[in-house]
């Protein structure tokens, strides 16, 4: 039977001649910091000379046994590896290099990295399908490679003061080992105020860095080389563009490259299940799930009493998916009372601030309340098929604003006075409609605008000016944005796609998804989000307009979607949160639980920076209620 490794890892590397020894209390610290994430089994392997440490902790989602017991090492004990993830793809690998020759002593997918690292090299991350983290020690070289999946599913954090590095899957992990300094890092800080997320490779601590997406990092004893990206979502688009029309796969192309990842995903000894909404998404991958021969699928939908009566209540449309599907289907009704009960739990595992995640928390939790280990999800979906208001809105502000945004000095004219006389606020404007001019011009900033919940020049007001300018400096979010998706693809709906996949997907949805799922020791797996899916679909929608209404992946199921789920108005994964802590924050409820209202969701925001227990600036937090 196959051994999976769904876990935390963490490890120590003292590289500098001059480093002590690895401390085996920190490591342990680290590792048990973590165990919420692999409660099932932990393991330590430490090197003779004490300079390398590698941790794991595990969560038995197949067979928890001696062959796939970690850190693994390979026969001659010369490369050691720790793995979190999934490689969708090992049994062909493993495949390959039996071929080849080589002898395998488990069913693992973690061994075949071992093998497969002593023919490859770093390069062997081209071949991987799937989500993953790891840290592999070769011996013979004195050289640890980390490296992250393409679209960066799972997470992995590391410390490095000069001496020794250090890595871990959850930040605060890092800061529960004792040696890496809790300092904010005001870049972080400026990051989180204007987007909701803290983007990677920054953290909210200066000592801790993201290794990026796609990604690899190589340590040896002169120190640390890269990060190297190895994969560019941009430059899928990009290439995908540049191919001749009769290579770009069609819509039976597409409909096979969906199902295909759907096979690879569900591979699995134990129930998958799958997370169901009244939306195309997750309700497509269900009848896909199906079409691979799955029977009785568990599958769970998240109601609320506050949505009632409402298009925001899933419950009545996911029950006719889940008929039609013939799923063991779940309505699980979750009550502010319950959200105020878990909250403490929640912050604590939310590792780095987010004002997203609590819907993921409770759909697990109620997965994993039907004992159900393992969960498909639909996240992916809207960046891949164009699901987001940004799709169209984003080109339409360029076209519109192009000219007088690039008028020499009159778009930040226009906003500084805009701000100065208050004119949103009497006119009763979004506050970031002041920079409408300026940052009209162009994808990234447009992008900015429209994604943004405080713009740059709000951030003094929270952060003080001093700390605003130096995270504004070194952040820089327009070329930011600018940076994580060159090369920008040449059509609109490709520049939108690669934003809304590189910034927001990977820096929240994946992110929130990780941690909320694997709280409660559940497994999430996203077919949607999978680069050889990607590629296909680039290809589809560079020379066509992507179906309205994601109908392609309503009809790509043997049994289609009904039309009522396909032509239903978009409301998201809705989740009361704003509208259940108005009463701890001093705003008014608002009126609407499904649209809260930019005041809300901006003091919702501030207050959630508290949970790595930085400063709330009391101005704008009533702490009393609190």
């Amino acid at each position: 039977r196959s051994r999976r490794a769904i876990c935390a890892i963490n490890g120590i590397f003292t590289y500098h001649y001059a480093a002590n020894p690895v401390a085996r209390d920190e490591v342990l610290r680290t590792r048990d910091y973590m165990e919420a994430r692999g409660p099932d089994g932990a393991g330590l392997w430490i090197s003779p000379d004490e300079r390398v440490a590698l941790g794991h902790r595990r969560l038995a989602v197949i067979d928890l046994g001696a062959g796939g017991a970690q850190p693994m090492q390979s026969a001659d004990a010369s490369l050691i590896v720790s793995f979190n993830g999934e490689i969708y793809n090992y049994k062909e690998l493993r495949a390959g290099l039996e071929a080849r020759g080589r002898t395998f002593q488990t069913r693992s997918d973690t061994e075949v990295l071992l093998h497969l690292y002593a023919e490859k090299g770093d390069a062997l991350v081209h071949d991987l399908r799937g989500m993953f983290a790891f840290a592999l020690w070769d011996a013979k070289k004195r050289a640890l490679l980390l490296a992250r999946d393409p679209n960066g599913i799972k997470p992995l954090y590391y410390a490095d003061d000069g001496w020794t590095i250090r890595f871990a899957s959850q930040v605060k992990a890092l800061l529960a080992g004792g040696k890496c300094a809790g300092t904010p890092d005001a870049a972080g800080l400026a990051g989180y105020y204007m987007f909701g997320f803290v983007p990677e490779p920054f953290t909210m601590f200066t000592s801790i860095r993201a290794l990026p997406a796609g990604s690899t990092l190589r340590v040896d004893d002169i120190g640390i080389h890269g990060p190297r990206q190895y994969f560019s979502l941009a430059d899928v688009y990009r290439q995908a563009e540049d191919l001749p029309l009769s290579a770009r796969p069609g819509t039976h192309e597409v409909i096979e490259a969906l199902a295909d990842s759907v096979r690879a995903h569900v591979v699995s000894d134990v129930p998958v299940g799958a997370f169901l909404s009244a939306g195309v998404d997750s309700g497509s991958l269900v009848g896909l799930m199906r079409d691979t021969g799955l029977a009785g699928i568990p599958t769970i939908t998240v109601a609320f009493d506050e949505f009632a009566g409402t298009r925001a209540d899933e419950s009545i449309l996911s029950r006719k998916v889940a008929q039609l599907y013939g799923t063991r289907h779940t309505t699980r009704t979750v009550t502010k009372e319950e959200l105020l009960a878990d909250l403490k739990q929640i912050l604590i595992c939310m590792d780095q601030p987010s004002i997203d995640g609590f819907n993921t928390w409770f759909v697990s939790k109620a997965m994993r309340e039907t004992g159900v280990k393992v969960a498909i999800s639909g996240l992916g979906g809207d960046e891949l098929f164009g699901g987001y208001p940004s799709f169209s809105q984003v080109p339409r502000l360029i076209r519109a604003l192009r000219l007088p945004a690039v008028l020499p000095g009159l778009p930040k004219l226009a906003r500084r006075f805009t701000c100065h006389f208050r004119l949103t606020e009497k006119l009763g404007l979004h506050p970031k409609s002041a920079g409408l001019l300026e940052y009209a011009g162009g994808y990234p900033a447009a992008y900015l605008l429209k994604r943004a919940l405080f713009m740059p020049w709000e951030l003094g007001k929270i952060l003080g000016h001093d700390v605003a300018e130096e995270g504004l400096r070194r952040l820089d979010p327009v070329a930011y944005i600018a940076g994580a998706t060159s090369p920008a693809p040449r059509t609109p709906f490709g520049r939108v796609a690669v934003m809304e996949s590189a910034i927001y997907m990977r820096n929240q949805l994946l992110r929130d998804s990780d941690w909320a799922s694997m709280a409660h020791g559940l497994e999430l797996r996203t077919p949607l989000v999978d680069h050889h899916l990607q590629r296909s679909v680039a290809a589809y929608t560079a020379s066509r307009q992507p179906q309205s209404g994601k109908s392609l992946l309503a009809h790509a199921p043997s049994t289609p979607l009904p039309q009522e789920i396909v032509t239903r108005a978009k409301t998201g994964f809705g989740f009361p949160t704003a509208h259940w802590m108005s009463k701890l924050i001093n705003i008014p409820a608002p009126a609407d639980p499904l649209r809260p209202s930019s005041t809300s969701t901006r003091a919702l925001a501030i207050a959630l920076a508290g949970t790595c227990g930085l400063h709330v600036p009391e101005a704008l937090l009533d702490t009393s209620a609190a």
